[in-house]
């Protein structure tokens, strides 16, 4: 799997922006320790996603960009595909709940994709996906549980890697795990001692759950401001990578997520949404125990203006 993530990164090469590192002095001083972020807020789409589209799609056949790609996504994985799409003339169908975040909607068709709605509350949308892609003979790219886009969203380690050398521990935000397992196999390849911990909101704790059991657990359509972790599960393929390559899982409250993002735009001015900001949670609110040098993903910052007001107000 590692290799995977060396041939992806090759990919992904003058395609993809190789984000930023920033750090706080500020930070460090509190919770006593060297906190490096890497920046996906900054990637193409404004996060992590794009890494994962593109080295799925651009392995695509030329007949297969012709029957056009399918896929389900609240909103980031959506832009990528969409933007991807466009960028190598592949026709792009986003499955999308009514409820998503209206800037990532909006972008997501601004980049050419056509929207099918749905409601979450009434209907599954990988059943939709699933009867789309059967009917059209689209070929689906799923926003976590498939291998190169594992392997695509594992590059953002590697270069953090690159970028600052070892480190004792990474911090990964979890949805559905597509994020996480890619870095933590790429943790284990580049620096073999560094522990990768997965954050989830404790709304949204299924992936803890099912880390901890060894059982897969689902929750639907979870309560949580952080949007993008409210995938019911983790995936097929993700799941035993997660069980196989991360060493903990910690969860945050809603409170936290907003105290993490606050800081993150007053003290180092950078917008990240509160998705991408469970990592920078954990320390600020000692689900993890700060030591030695760490590593943050912020996996990006799509948020919308509702919901940025209501978190600085907060």
């Amino acid at each position: 799997m590692f290799e995977n993530i060396l041939a992806a990164k090759k990919r992904l090469n003058g395609y993809a922006h190789v984000t930023p590192i920033m750090v706080s002095r500020t930070l460090n001083r509190m919770v006593g320790a060297d906190v490096f972020f890497k920046c996906e807020n900054f990637q193409r789409i404004g996060a992590f996603k794009f890494r994962g589209a593109f080295n799925s799609i651009s392995q695509l056949s030329e007949p297969e960009k012709a029957r056009g790609v399918i896929t389900y996504s609240s909103g980031n994985h959506a832009q990528a595909v969409a933007l991807v799409g466009r960028m190598l003339n592949a026709k792009t169908t986003i499955v999308m709940p009514n409820n998503a975040p209206a800037t990532k909607r909006a972008a997501t068709e601004a980049y050419g994709a056509t929207i099918l709605d749905y409601d979450p509350a009434k209907a599954n949308r990988e059943d939709i996906a699933g009867e789309l892609e059967s009917e059209h003979g689209y070929v689906m790219i799923p926003p976590f549980d498939h291998l190169d886009v594992v392997a695509g969203q594992g590059t953002a380690a590697l270069e953090m890697f690159e970028a600052v050398g070892h480190l004792d521990m990474l911090l990964v935000p979890c949805g559905g795990g597509g994020l996480l397992s890619g870095c933590a196999v790429a943790a284990k390849g580049a620096s073999g001692n560094c522990k990768t911990i997965g954050i989830e909101p404790a709304l949204a704790d299924d992936a803890t759950r099912s880390f901890h059991s060894k059982i897969l657990h689902r929750i639907d359509n979870p309560p949580t401001i952080a949007d993008g972790t409210r995938t019911p599960s983790l995936g097929k393929i993700t799941f035993p990578l997660v069980l196989e390559y991360v060493d903990d899982m910690k969860t945050v409250s809603e409170q936290a997520i907003i105290e993490a993002v606050k800081f993150l735009f007053y003290r180092m001015k950078l917008v990240v949404e509160p998705s991408g900001a469970l990592g920078l949670a954990a320390l600020l609110s000692r689900a993890v125990a700060p030591k030695g040098r760490i590593g943050v993903i912020l996996s990006g910052g799509n948020i919308d203006s509702a919901t940025m007001i209501k978190v600085l107000s907060s």
